[in-house]
């Protein structure tokens, strides 16, 4: 089952590559009759012609086809009525015969491009390559050959001025008779006749006769006169030159050369730098001094130059020589069968030079591309979505200067048959649904058919856009399964889709239609227009842009790359404006740059890259290598190369040659072509020292000068009277398929040696001739016999002939057999992670030994990139080792890399990919685009909002907000308020009106904390809202006119006298003994209350719970608690004034209202127990100190100085147990500066702080657990002030890990008075209509706010909970048992109307302690 399954997803899978097979398979299987394709062609093409006005003219073309086909013809893009046409007629082979060209200045109609169209009924059309049909103009002589006078054995030319295209038509003549051509007396491409080594027999008259069907056109006659040679020294110069000229490749090409002078000079070309020698084959000496190329090549194309000497003087010119290549095709599109709905791809690859221009043709009309229709990878062209009509000839026709071509391919759609064996197919999918629509992909899923008749169904999936009557398919990779995706579509467009199922007997049912809607494009910006790039300066460029057209949103910045040609780093550049100088630049560089738009939703499109040359300038190196020949007593030849290319700052215009007689400061200059790398001084003197140097110039000067290279000539010339010696030494060193040979000259050196003559063949030195210049001194034989003997002779030569020769053999090596191994790719490549920005990659090499030791001369290559953004271009690296440190990356990014080994010239593909992702670093960036709004209604309360951090470098989790009302202020001044990572706004309460703060936001991930923001101003109203001051003026504190709060106060003992003492004594004593008896009374109370029923418990515990709404209802009734019942929980202290003229007062950057207490012990001044407040990576971000413990100061009491109350004032109030339903506990330690400094008794680490609510009096209880203190703050917003004295306090406190879990320890506390009194604090019952606000923010103030004039110190809490903690001390008491204390899971509950009477008792007691305090 599982093999047919196989064999019908390979049939699809062929189906939809296209490969002919497909077709072989379906046959197979019995399928009906498939269309063949047609040998349709042309086996004759039309080409160029140029003919004269008048004359005939004819265009081949022929047709190989086996049906009749017809033909027709197209001229400038228009076909050709040829019925009534009397002048242009159809051949029967299909070629285009014009009986007399017409042809004038106004009235043109036969010149033009040519094309052959065929035609097969039913099946398509084809169009040949085009062909220009030129006709030549009149002809005209521009200029007349003149009379010249000429010696024996010298040069004359005779010019022929008329157009070029007339130039074919052209003849000479002597004395009216046709001048027989040869390589003496030769004609010219220009038309110019050339007489060398002229004789008598060449005296006469000349002229030149054009000849164009009709009477010929000649020329007035130049008579040449011959004289003989006076043998009198005539200076060297040119009669003719070449020119710069372009020759198609194969062609021949003749460069003339025709030079003057006595006495005869010798000529010799060169071809970059490199001496030409007629024995290479390809090229002739034509007249003595012409060269003549045969069959061009693409390596013809260069600088060739012609040097001509004698023994007096020396010229030279040069001519740039250019080849163009016709288009010829590495790939052809080939036939293909294909269905409906399919995509389809036809190849074409071509090349040529210039580079050719492509386009495609359907039954011979242009194919314009579209979204059906798309030109691919440079040329090939893809069809999406097939349908009938598509069918027919394909033709991709490629066109440059030198010519055109054109190939052809058939399409042929086929019917779906019923293939395979008779029987039942599918019946339609069931439940087709779109399972993800994104913007671009849409995934489809489906159930199988109700009916699969058969176990291997695979599926096909049909889609049209709508509107389109085009239908695609995607198939199922695997039998069985039944989704698929389809790619590549556009946002926001309707869809339509339906899936087929096919088992082994054909297609089955179609489903219903469905119709889906991709998304809209993600609303980033688009590219932006208009994207220009100008050079301004060499080292600058001025790049500009237009805002994208598509913004979709406020553009906040732009990224500006570039990158230099030939480099594959590309630099970034952050841009706020539409335009950007990029300075820095190599000079004369080209450099391409593009622009993304950024906005809130991140980068945008890219534009489409531009490129830009940085301008020229002087050269910033001098020429190098420069070297000086001397030639004889009168002339030195000077050599050098260029600059090198980073230093040339532009391209070379031209070298100056600067040269002087030994050290004299007077110089002499010569000028040569940017192109000529060598330059001959000549009429120099004799036995003269001569010093050189060169300069490379540009357009912009002259660069810098190369040292000065010294060399003196010839006392005499040396002796050219006889042949040359035999070379002092010949070496030979055999190859596989060559031998190099070296050798030194003559060790006579006053004879001439022009050059040397090098034989060599298997056991004869003369089957082959080289000849190569007097200054080589080694030569490489290519292209020889492997495992062959071969003979070598060299000898020297000069004008007088050929010297004696040395002799030498040598074998050359055998052929070594070719590794047929290919090259494999490496395996196993992971990529280890070592840091933010490096990543380390390892790799095995399976074609090396099991230890992995490389021996050979292989490399590997190593890639990587990312894919964000999308459009990031792979880096790459080699190496010769197994591993490569891959450093330089981005943070927090996922990387993926891959391998490849090179061993020579081969080269593995890339190893599969390993994907690692860099680690996290701090952020390098602070939060951005902060922004402060005051909340509607609520002018006290601000909302700060912000976006995250653009090089984030890891995922955010957490942010902390600064904010002062002092800019310039320290950091450790600002009040601070985390939130969580999550979250991009947040809120912050009791701001003090009309006040200017500034804000600043902070980010961190798991590595720590990054730069902070830019301070933003914001200034608070200066009003409140009439409902918003009414509400703080019920909540507001009673101030008697003119009273003023009472400054608290650490640990002050009033200056009293020895009376007072006494008094105090008594008090504390009365004291004691009152909680003494409080103390029995109560325990023996609460071992008579545990022995009622557990139904009590549970109602006492759920009544203690919901002890808010009894307290609210009861409010105006309730009398003051019994202080005695949880007097392990109170604490009691008088109110009255400080007798120190100077207390303690400090205050924050933020004028708000908060109490904080000094300790009193010195010893908790311990800079250990002070925490700063920090913000750490390896804390929670609800774990933050306060704003005095911040700055690392001793918590201090802040108050108002405007209040004072008229008298002391003793409060208690009752601490409710620590139901575990209100525990919430901190991940650290909260230190206030109302805390006291709390010592755990088992561990110096902080330990999480629980913090309920207290509902009976709508303030909150705050038990901290930490090292820094424990809070003391306001519990109800209707007490006027608490005055707490601080003790140096050891709490031992257990509590549950979880919320959810209750406590099973009771409270315990020990204290060590400091003090023989304790005050009491009882705050007041808060009225019944009293509400306490309590924002839902993400940080909540650990400070209660108690005015309308309060000001906030500090606003550190958990986050997402809002509660005010209130401050608690714990008294001293005498040792009870731990069971008589009140247990914190709330289990033990006390009623209201149980405890009246004992409060009312104590209310008495409470009056009279107040009189003896206040006495």
């Amino acid at each position: 089952m599982a093999e047919r399954g196989a064999e019908l997803l390979l049939s699809l899978i062929c189906l939809t590559f296209l490969h002919p097979f497909t077709m072989a398979v379906h046959l197979d299987k019995g399928e009906s009759a498939v269309p063949q394709f047609i040998s349709f062609g042309f086996s004759v093409e039309p080409t160029d012609i140029t003919v004269v006005r008048g004359g005939p003219a004819l265009l081949n073309c022929s047709v190989d086809s086996p049906e009749p086909a017809r033909v027709e013809w197209k001229k400038d893009g228009s076909y050709l009525s040829l019925q009534a046409d009397e002048r242009r007629l159809l051949l029967e082979n299909g070629s285009l015969f014009i009986s007399s060209v017409v042809h004038s200045k106004h009235n043109k109609p036969d010149e033009g491009v040519y094309q052959c169209v065929a035609f097969i009924h039913n099946l398509g059309t084809i169009s040949s390559k085009t062909a220009r049909l030129g006709v030549a103009g009149i002809p005209r002589f521009s200029s007349q050959p003149e009379a010249g006078l000429v010696r024996h054995g010298d040069n004359h030319v005779f010019l022929c001025d008329i157009n070029q295209d007339l130039v074919a038509f052209s003849r000479w003549e002597l004395n009216k008779e046709p001048l027989v051509l040869d390589q003496r007396v030769f004609q010219l491409p220009s038309g110019a006749l050339v007489v060398s080594n002229a004789s008598d027999a060449d005296a006469g008259l000349y002229r030149c006769v054009v000849e164009t069907g009709g009477a010929a056109k000649y020329s007035e006659e130049a008579e040449l006169k011959v004289i003989s040679e006076t043998e009198e020294r005539r200076k060297l110069e040119f009669l003719r030159t070449p020119s710069a000229m372009s020759r198609v490749l194969g062609e021949s090409v003749l460069l003339p050369c025709v030079v003057t002078g006595f006495p005869a000079p010798y000529v010799r070309w060169m071809f970059n730098d490199q001496l030409i020698e007629e024995s290479e084959g390809r090229y002739e000496m034509v007249g003595g001094g012409s060269l003549n190329v045969l069959n061009l090549t693409e390596e013809d194309a260069g600088t060739f130059s012609c040097l001509a000497d004698n023994r007096n003087d020396s010229i030279e010119a040069q001519v740039e020589l250019t080849i163009q290549v016709p288009p010829q095709f590495l790939k052809k599109p080939v036939n293909t069968y294909a269905h409906e709905s399919m995509d389809i791809i036809f190849d074409c690859e071509v090349t040529g030079s210039p580079a050719p221009t492509v386009r495609w043709v359907k039954n011979g009309d242009t194919v314009i591309p579209s979204d059906y229709f798309k030109v691919i990878k440079e040329h090939n062209l893809q069809v999406l979505g097939l349908v009938k009509s598509d069918e027919g000839f394909y033709q991709c026709m490629a066109e440059n200067d030198a010519g055109n071509v054109q190939a052809s391919a058939q399409l042929i759609i086929l019917d779906h048959g019923s293939g395979g064996t008779s029987g039942p197919t599918p019946s339609a999918p069931r439940d087709v649904v779109a399972s993800l629509v994104s913007t671009r992909f849409i995934k489809m899923s489906w159930r199988q058919p109700a009916e699969t008749h058969g176990e291997d169904v695979v599926y096909s999936v049909y889609y049209s856009l709508e509107g389109v009557n085009r239908e695609r398919i995607v198939n199922t990779s695997q039998p069985g399964e039944m989704q698929v995706t389809i790619q590549n579509l556009m946002p926001d467009c309707k869809y339509t889709f339906r899936v087929v199922a096919h088992n082994n007997n054909g297609v089955g049912e179609s489903s219903t239609a469905l119709t889906v809607a991709t998304q809209p494009e993600v609303q980033v910006p688009g590219p932006g227009p208009n994207l220009q790039a100008v050079a301004t300066s060499p080292t600058s460029i001025t790049v500009s842009w237009d805002t994208p057209l598509t913004g979709n949103g406020e553009i906040q910045n732009y990224k500006l790359y570039y990158t230099a040609k030939g480099q594959d780093t590309e630099q970034e550049i952050e841009v706020k404006g539409l335009s950007y100088t990029v300075n820095g630049l190599k000079k004369f560089t080209e450099y391409s740059f593009r622009v993304v738009a950024y906005n809130k939703h991140g980068p945008g499109v890219s534009t489409d890259d531009v490129m830009a040359q940085t301008f020229s300038a002087v050269p910033s190196a001098p020429p190098q290598n420069v070297t000086v020949e001397v030639l004889n007593s009168k002339s030195i030849m000077v050599r050098w190369h260029p600059p090198p290319a980073d230093d040339q700052n532009g391209e070379i215009t031209a070298y100056k040659i600067r040269y002087r007689k030994g050290a004299r400061k007077s110089e002499a200059s010569e000028i040569v072509a940017g192109t000529q790398l060598h330059k001959l001084l000549d009429n120099l003197q004799r036995g003269t020292e001569y010093s050189v140097r060169v300069t490379a110039m540009t357009l912009n000067g002259s660069g810098p000068a190369s040292d000065w290279v010294t060399s003196e000539t010839f006392e005499s010339d040396l002796d050219e009277s006889r042949v040359p010696d035999i070379p002092s030494s010949l070496h030979v060193r055999p190859l596989v398929n060559g031998i190099v040979v070296s050798w030194t000259p003559p060790e006579n050196q006053d004879i001439v040696v022009r050059g040397y003559t090098i034989g060599y063949g298997i056991g004869s030195p003369h089957a082959q001739t080289i000849k190569v210049d007097y200054k080589q001194r080694y030569y490489s034989i290519e292209n020889l016999d492997p495992s062959s003997n071969y003979v070598i002779t060299l000898k020297a030569f000069n004008n007088v002939g050929e010297g004696i020769p040395v002799y030498e053999s040598a074998t050359t090596r055998p052929q070594s057999v070719p590794d047929p191994t290919p090259m494999l790719p490496p395996v196993g490549v992971q990529a280890s992670v070592l840091s933010h920005d490096t990543i380390k990659v390892t790799w095995a090499d399976n074609s090396l030994p099991k230890n992995q030791k490389i021996t050979d001369a292989r490399f590997y290559t190593v890639r990587w990139k990312t894919n964000i953004p999308a459009n990031t271009k792979f880096k790459m690296a080699n190496t010769t080792t197994l591993t490569h440190m891959v450093s330089g990356l981005k943070p927090n990014t996922l990387y993926e890399f891959s391998v490849m080994v090179t061993k020579g010239r081969r080269s593995s593909t890339w190893s599969m990919t390993a994907h690692g992702t860099t680690f996290e670093t701090i952020p390098s960036s602070s939060p951005k685009d902060v922004t402060v709004v005051s909340k509607e209604g609520r002018p006290r309360t601000i909302i700060v909002n912000w976006q995250p951090p653009s090089e984030a470098n890891g995922k955010i989790t957490g942010y902390i907000i600064y904010y002062s009302t002092d800019v310039n202020a320290e950091v450790h001044d600002w009040v601070i308020e985390p939130v969580v990572g999550n979250r991009l706004t947040h809120q912050i309460q009791d701001l003090t009106l009309d006040t200017i703060y500034f804000f600043k936001i902070q980010a961190r991930n798991s590595k720590g904390m990054g730069p902070m923001s830019e301070a933003v101003q914001f200034r608070t109203p200066k009003a409140e809202s009439s409902d918003k001051m009414a509400n703080d003026q019920a909540s507001g504190l009673p101030i008697k006119p003119g009273g003023r709060l009472p400054i608290p106060e650490g640990n002050v003992i009033g200056k009293t006298s020895a009376n007072d003492n006494h008094i105090l004594v008594i008090i504390i004593i009365i004291s004691v003994g009152a909680f003494t008896i409080i103390v029995v009374v109560v325990g023996a109370f609460l071992c008579t209350r545990r022995s009622t029923s557990q139904q009590k418990k549970k109602r006492a515990a759920c009544k203690s719970t919901n002890g808010s709404h009894k307290y609210k209802g009861n409010s105006k009734d309730l009398k003051p608690p019994d202080l005695w019942i949880h007097h392990e929980r109170l604490e009691l202290k008088p109110m009255d004034k400080s007798p120190d003229p100077n207390p303690v007062m400090t205050d924050t950057p933020i004028p708000r209202t908060s109490q904080d207490i000094t300790p009193v012990d010195s010893t908790l001044d311990n800079p250990a127990l002070q925490r700063r407040n920090s913000y750490r990576g390896n804390e929670s971000e609800d774990n933050m100190s306060t704003l005095a413990g911040r700055r690392g100061m001793r918590p201090k009491m802040m108050m108002p100085f405007d209040t004072q109350p008229p008298q002391p004032v003793i409060s208690a109030h009752p601490i409710h147990s620590l139901d575990n339903h209100y525990h919430h506990y901190h991940l650290g330690s909260l230190a206030s500066p109302s805390h006291g400094h709390l010592h755990h008794q088992h561990s110096p680490r902080s330990i999480t702080s629980p913090i309920s609510h207290l509902d009976g009096a709508h303030s909150t209880e705050s038990v901290s657990r930490s090292i820094a203190s424990t809070e003391l703050l306001p519990a109800a917003a209707a007490q006027p002030a608490y005055s707490v004295e601080p003790s140096e306090t050891d709490v031992s406190y257990h509590s549950s890990a979880a919320e959810d879990e209750p406590s099973t320890y009771p409270p315990t506390a020990h204290v060590r008075p400091t003090h023989p009194l304790k005050s009491f604090a009882v705050p007041a019952v808060a009225p019944h209509n009293t509400s306490f606000e309590s924002p839902a923010l993400p940080s909540t103030p650990l400070l209660a706010q108690t005015g309308p004039h309060s000001v906030k110190t500090a606003s550190i809490g958990t986050l997402g909970r809002t509660r005010t903690p209130m401050a608690v001390t714990v008294p001293s008491a005498p040792d009870v048992p731990e069971s008589s204390m009140m247990l914190e899971d709330g289990d033990h509950s006390y009623k209201t109307d149980v405890l009246t009477e004992e409060m009312a008792h104590l209310e008495g007691l409470m009056k009279d302690l107040n009189a003896i305090t206040t006495t």
